[in-house]
């Protein structure tokens, strides 16, 4: 997914000037809040700033205004303008040179908590795009899929694992309008990708955090069409909404308590949980028991199941006790190697050779992910590189990248409630080239796991828009797990 927030469609005409569609930089939806700067230049010319507008559902903001907009959501789908005054407006098919810089920062990833009732540090995501547009008035067109695949292989009783997706994998093409709800679901159901579906709060529910009845009809609609499952509900906890501070505790429990009504309404069993804070937990026990719901705090990269921080959360469910707390595996924990999906994104942003090399040099050491990030934006900077060009890039090559070894999982399988079969390329000879799919199927298969895996590609965050099909490459990966976990069986007969 292109980290951008213009497209080669984006230059319109309006009667103020011009208006620049734009997409969200991201692969969920974010509070208007989470907006810090926008900027525009113009042939040459940068626009003053009280000279620009965002408008999003017909209403108009300064750029100044955004980032008290905690409690406007820019959804994923969505498209608002940033509209530049200027002394003659542009007029279709002219070309012009447009340069925008944006800064956002991500309000669910928080870096380090607040102090003093302030705000905490959050990932931040930068922006910077130039092109040379000529002014439209239609979207561009989405490539073609492919239709004539063959079926897939037929599930057995005997498989030992559930299989679905997590929606999140089309997150680039659901962004960008060429699928919308009902039709995403349409394909999945023609790839046989299912029966599973898992979806990201955050990213599909226009009016998120809350389930709208509108959106219980269209799902229950679509259920009933395709046969699906509804296997996780994501939930994530937006602590930065607010640019002034951190949620306070009261607020963690209330937007957690709203996405697990919003579960329960969707018919899930589980939701995916981002913090396992005692005290949070402990209030949040008794809804999970009124709804009948697991909650299952994820481990992902860079951590593993024996991390500090993830001892800690083992810690806190001993001390509570309850059969409706666990786990949500996620492989990008156990890779073995730096995705080439990855690779590619930081050479188009403008990494050398050398500079990959000591990116893939830096992430295989044992030193904690602040330390290698630091080393590596300092060995940017040492050059000369500046290390915004890779926008969100240089943070995220290292949080969601982890190489923790995959047998470390059988540690907690009995509390494994759910799997991310995180992936983000399918080689030639059907393989995940930096994790190993066949080593994690043995480990889940003799550890006496039974449930859902459900697939995640996740290369969306650094592929362009159209550079794969991701629905073809899960059910390529679907094929790999199907084949793996018989061959485990076999070796076992």
């Amino acid at each position: 997914m292109p980290n951008g927030l213009i497209a080669e469609d984006s230059l319109r005409p309006h009667p103020d000037g011009l208006a620049l569609k734009l997409t969200i930089p991201w692969y969920r939806s974010l509070w208007l809040s989470s907006v810090s700067t926008l900027r525009l230049t113009v042939d040459g010319v940068e626009i003053p700033t009280d000279e620009l507008a965002f408008e999003i559902d017909g209403t108009r903001y300064a750029i100044a205004e955004l980032s008290q907009q905690s409690e406007t959501l820019w959804f994923l789908q969505q498209h608002p303008l940033l509209v530049a005054r200027l002394d003659q407006p542009v007029a279709i098919g002219e070309q012009h040179q447009v340069e925008i810089f944006g800064e956002l920062r991500l309000p669910y990833m928080q870096i380090m908590p607040g102090q003093d009732g302030g705000p905490g540090m959050y990932v931040p995501n930068i922006v910077r795009q130039s092109f040379t547009l000529a002014v439209t008035d239609t979207d561009a067109a989405p490539l073609a899929t492919v239709t004539d695949i063959a079926p897939p292989p037929a599930a057995s009783a005997d498989d030992p694992f559930q299989l679905g997706l997590t929606l999140y994998s089309a997150s680039a093409e659901f962004r960008a309008g060429w699928y919308d709800f009902d039709g995403l679901l349409d394909r999945v159901a023609e790839l046989g990708i299912g029966p599973g579906i898992e979806i990201v709060a955050s990213q599909v529910l226009p009016t998120y955090p809350v389930v709208s009845d509108e959106f219980v009809a269209q799902w229950r609609a679509a259920f009933d069409k395709h046969g699906f499952d509804a296997s996780s509900f994501g939930a994530n906890l937006d602590m930065g909404r607010r640019r002034d501070r951190d949620m306070t505790p009261d607020e963690e429990f209330e937007f957690s308590e709203l996405m697990f009504q919003g579960a329960k309404k969707l018919g899930f069993p589980l939701v995916r949980i981002q913090s396992a804070k005692p005290e949070l937990l402990r209030r949040l026990l008794p809804v999970a028991e009124r709804l009948d719901l697991q909650l299952a705090y994820e481990i992902h990269a860079p951590m593993g199941p024996n991390a500090e921080p993830i001892l800690k959360v083992r810690d806190t469910y001993a001390e509570l006790d309850s059969p409706l707390l666990g786990f949500v595996a996620d492989f990008s924990s156990t890779m073995h190697s730096m995705s080439p999906t990855l690779l590619r994104a930081v050479q188009r942003a403008g990494l050398d050779d050398d500079a990959l090399a000591e990116l893939q040099r830096i992430w295989a050491t044992d030193a904690t992910m602040p330390e290698r990030q630091q080393e590596f934006i300092g060995y940017l900077k040492s050059r000369d590189f500046d290390p915004g060009r890779l926008g969100s890039f240089a943070h995220l090559a290292f949080n969601m990248h982890g190489h923790v070894d995959p047998r470390e999982w059988a540690d907690i399988m009995p509390q494994i409630t759910h799997v991310h079969a995180k992936f983000y390329d399918i080689d030639e000879n059907g393989q995940e080239p930096a994790i190993d799919y066949p080593e994690l199927v043995r480990v889940f298969v003799e550890g006496g796991y039974r449930g859902y895996w459900s697939s995640e590609w996740e290369g969306h965050a650094f592929a362009e828009l159209g550079e794969v099909d991701p629905l073809l490459l899960v059910r390529k990966q679907h094929d790999l797990i199907r084949a793996s976990m018989r061959a485990v069986q076999a070796a076992h007969v």
